[in-house]
């Protein structure tokens, strides 16, 4: 849930060299790994349920079972006859939730239809109360954008958090509230009882009539938002899923462009087999940009030290624009950004993938609130006015990469015609976002690596540029630059060059040519990294301090420079 602990205000940096992204599974062991490497571990089950299998629990647990094509309907028949209970079926993923003793897991793992078995994770929110450092009350302004800029106009974004509470800031831009946690996902008049969803559309898509200094990225975005966390910031992963699903089912109804997912849990299994990434990548192939948050485990908690591989699920999911946090310093200028130290960094888990794909502004954001929500009831610190509250996180990085998604998206259609020439495609937008990305250097003028900025830090107004300038209706293999573009942005007087590489699963593609043709890495159908040869990767047991690599004691390989 919410971590409610003071976040760092201090940058904290890690010297190691991004050389290429092939991890040594014997540098990277740690101790206490017996169980996948000594007891028998079921590979169908997640690291999660093979630890509860190795103790004499027979309390049930809530599993979601992922089956052969086909195969759901025996599957479900088959577990209830055994005594399990169906919580939710999830069609499109040929999987269903459904609580069984653990006396079941080896049947479960041997069941030929079987594809997979993962716990119900809880899923919590990306953000905490802020203290120490600044933070920027014009965050349009920071992106490059001007009063000519897009707004996000014409572009739906899903907003799957703990709900909204609605105000003149949204005034006539929420067409649709589905509540999943306490009416099984049926449209309800919208609400938030804990205020990091109010907090986080804010940042999206607030237009800023409560105090315009405080107005979103995407200030003219429709807002159609599903409450999938209760009101301590809790949720459960099968009601992510179903509202992913539902996004993805009824994205043309709703009129569905993005999805922000400021969310997530420790990843259990590699994302090939992880129910809620496999969700994700079903809406990306059906044409939505995902964006989700990288995770708030840059740092050990009780030592302060910087760590590796924090990367949460879904922020693992291949095609996703998974947003980690960089700090403004307070200032519009972006020559001085930096990592936010408690920014997750990567590799992610099992699949040993780089992650996080761009930095975005999360630290210290002004964004609205409710004056009855959890959060403005328990941290008066945080409290700006009645209206608004100060945050910290994740998630508030990817809610801002959501409305710049939303810019791009407008700028694009704008300048295509669209409909008559296709929309930019996920795998595209991405590809944009990172490639018009700054890159972020130290004091010293060294470059953060990789897995702490990803591409780089965020860039809007430059992102806006290319898309303008890419004709969307060009055949694959052919340049697709209409119109030539500056590769550089100038934000307060100052101009920087755009990073010029893309972060493509476990390789780096530097230079222009890969995004100034149509490639086919670009279409819908292609899952973002798949040309990656990684294996399965396990390090350690627990989501805690033994799980994720603190300091600097990551080895990689020699391929990329």
């Amino acid at each position: 849930m919410l971590s409610c602990k003071t976040l760092p205000s201090s940058s904290s940096r890690v010297p190691v060299r991004v050389a290429a992204l092939v991890l040594v599974l014997a540098t990277l062991w740690l101790p206490g790994t017996s169980w996948a490497a000594g007891q028998g571990a079921l590979k169908k089950l997640d690291r999660a349920l093979n630890a509860v299998r190795l103790t004499d629990s027979t309390t049930p647990l809530s599993v979601i079972v992922r089956t052969s094509p086909g195969q759901r309907a025996a599957v479900r028949d088959r577990l209830k006859a055994s005594g399990g209970v169906v919580e939710a079926e999830h069609a499109t993923l040929d999987a269903l939730t459904i609580r069984v003793s653990p006396a079941q897991f080896d049947a479960m793992a041997a069941d030929e239809a079987i594809a997979s078995v993962s716990i119900n994770s809880p899923v919590s929110a990306f953000a905490a109360p802020s203290s120490g450092g600044s933070g920027t009350d014009v965050l349009r302004e920071t992106l490059g954008l001007t009063s000519a800029s897009p707004t996000g106009k014409g572009i739906g974004i899903a907003i799957l958090d703990s709900g909204i509470t609605p105000s003149k800031d949204f005034d006539g831009r929420i067409p649709a509230f589905y509540d999943f946690v306490n009416a099984g996902g049926s449209y309800a008049g919208a609400y938030d009882d804990y205020g990091h969803g109010t907090h986080v559309a804010g940042l999206i898509g607030s237009s800023g009539a409560v105090a315009s200094q405080y107005q979103g990225v995407a200030p003219a975005a429709r807002l159609i938002v599903m409450k999938v966390l209760d009101g301590k910031g809790s949720g459960k992963t099968s009601d992510v899923i179903k509202a992913l699903t539902f996004a993805t089912v009824n994205r043309q109804a709703l009129g569905i462009d993005v999805i922000n997912l400021s969310l997530g849990h420790p990843i259990y299994e590699s994302a090939a087999t992880d129910p809620l990434v496999q969700a994700v990548e079903a809406a990306a192939r059906a044409g939505i940009v995902v964006v989700t948050s990288a995770g708030n485990f840059g740092v050990n908690p009780a030592t302060g030290q910087p760590g590796y591989a924090g990367v949460t699920s879904p922020g693992n999911a291949p095609s996703s624009l998974t947003a980690g946090a960089f700090e403004d310093q307070g200032t519009v200028g972006r020559g001085d950004d930096i990592p936010a130290p408690y920014s997750s960094r990567g590799p992610t888990w099992y699949d040993g993938m780089a992650k996080p794909d761009i930095l975005a502004d999360g630290h210290r954001l002004v964004s609205d609130g409710s004056l009855r929500s959890y959060l403005y009831k328990t941290y008066p610190a945080v409290r700006v006015d009645s209206g608004h509250l100060r945050l910290s996180g994740t998630s508030m990085a990817a809610g801002v990469a959501s409305g710049a998604v939303a810019l791009l998206l407008e700028a694009s259609r704008t300048a295509n015609g669209y409909p008559a020439r296709p929309s930019l495609t996920p795998n595209a937008v991405k590809a944009i976002m990172q490639f018009t990305a700054f890159r972020m250097h130290d004091a010293t003028g060294a470059a953060y690596d990789t897995l702490t900025q990803g591409a780089g830090a965020l860039n809007a107004a430059g992102a806006i540029d290319l898309g303008r300038a890419i004709d969307t209706a060009t055949p694959v293999g052919s340049w697709w630059l209409a119109t030539g573009v500056s590769q550089s942005t100038t934000i307060a007087g100052e101009t920087l060059l755009w990073a010029q590489n893309i972060v493509w699963g476990t390789n780096i593609v530097w230079g222009t040519t890969a995004i100034y043709t149509n490639q086919l890495a670009w279409t819908q159908n292609i899952v973002w990294g798949t040309d990656s040869d990684s294996d399965n990767i396990v390090w350690g047991t627990e989501y805690d301090s033994d799980n994720i690599v603190w300091g600097t004691n990551i080895v990689w390989g020699s391929i990329i420079l």
